[in-house]
């Protein structure tokens, strides 16, 4: 069987955070290790899975893109923690997403979103304005090189059409302006993962975009037995009406 469905921008980042959350090596981590999810907004939906509540995302932000005049919320922005971080099952307050990295170990997981991805390659980009290089340069080498798991929730409406690694070569260049593009892999985990998981359909991105809040949509080809389909639809139906995430 055969379908279609579209996945606006939120409820796609619903749909990846529900998937990520219930990822076996992300309870394990969060039950029995250490579980880092660093601010983000993909990352709020996902925060929100893992507390079983809702929490103001805005507070769960870093470096976003917004039109000149975004769409606001209305009222302040709160200034809550930017980071989610879980130690033998209980929330840790006393670290944040680069001090708790020497504490971590084989095993433990680090979840960070990305702004660009080569589906193809299973490579995604981060985009660096810190000269010091921010989360990435302070903590990426300690986390590859102890063997923890990296999940990267990315939705495919950050899909690039370049190889990230020869836009990220220009990005270093002297007379580039702008913020760098870093090239990071890990366990990618876009609406086609979250599907199979979730689901266990196969999915295929079929067309992107639209308008009056489609905008950034992505159009996904469904495939599989009849009763797989329909679990995948009626999965894609609980996040269809998610909000808009406003300023």
């Amino acid at each position: 069987m055969k379908t279609q469905v579209v996945l606006t921008v939120s409820a796609s980042k619903r749909l990846i955070g529900r998937a990520v959350a219930q990822m076996d090596i992300v309870q394990k981590a969060k039950k029995d290790g250490i579980l880092v999810v660093s601010g983000g907004t993909t990352d709020g939906y996902l925060a929100e899975e893992l507390l079983g509540h809702e929490i103001d995302k805005r507070a769960f932000r870093y470096g976003i893109t917004t039109p000149h005049n975004p769409e606001r919320k209305g009222g302040p922005a709160p200034q809550g923690r930017k980071d989610l971080i879980f130690r033998n099952g209980q929330i840790d307050e006393s670290v944040d997403r680069i001090t708790i990295v020497p504490d971590m170990k084989r095993g433990d997981v680090y979840v960070k979103g990305a702004n660009a991805l080569d589906y193809r390659n299973k490579v995604a980009g981060i985009l660096i304005e810190n000269p010091t290089g921010g989360t990435v340069g302070a903590s990426w080498g300690r986390i590859y090189g102890s063997h923890m798991h990296i999940v990267i929730p990315v939705g495919l409406e950050k899909v690039v059409y370049h190889d990230i690694f020869s836009l990220a070569r220009k990005t270093m260049d002297p007379d580039y302006m702008g913020p760098s593009l870093y090239p990071v892999t890990g366990i990618i985990v876009t609406e086609i993962e979250a599907l199979k998981m979730l689901s266990g359909v196969d999915a295929e991105l079929l067309a992107s975009g639209g308008i009056a809040g489609a905008e950034g949509s992505v159009r996904l080809l469904l495939e599989g037995e009849a009763e797989v389909v329909k679990k995948a639809l009626a999965l894609v139906e609980s996040v269809r009406d998610e909000p808009r995430f406003l300023m």
